[in-house]
């Protein structure tokens, strides 16, 4: 079985191409820090196809959280000086966005949150619930 599932935050803006026949991939690096080390993090290259390549160029930016689901693409090639290489890519299944959007439906800018003394205050008939 190979299974992976991560959360972490972008480093870069997602990148969007197509390919020769003109499936949409993007592609762009997770940051995940470790569970028991939190001063050590690991980068993850995600690739996306289809629509949900569209989708997450369109909703992400650098700073993003995002749940990812997929599995470990192992590639190994010989560059142009005959070293062996090996690159590792996880293949996204599912992700899930976990920033919140702004108005404009675009991923939110990398501005300070608000603080909670900045808030309006509710009355509690005012609930729905």
């Amino acid at each position: 079985m190979n299974k992976i599932q991560i959360i972490g935050r972008l480093t870069a803006d997602p990148e969007l191409r197509s390919t020769g026949s003109g499936v949409q991939v993007c592609s762009f690096t997770v940051a995940v820090n470790r569970r028991f080390n939190r001063e050590e993090t690991d980068f993850f290259p995600v690739t996306v196809w289809r629509d949900a390549a569209v989708n997450c160029n369109k909703f992400l930016a650098k700073g993003s959280q995002v749940g990812v689901c997929g599995s470990l693409q192992i590639r190994r090639y010989d560059d142009k000086d005959g070293i062996k290489r090996t690159a590792i890519d996880l293949v996204a299944d599912e992700v899930e966005f976990l920033s919140a959007r702004n108005e404009g439906g675009q991923a939110p800018s990398n501005k300070p949150e608000t603080k909670v003394s900045e808030l309006d205050e509710v009355e509690d008939d005012d609930m729905p619930f």
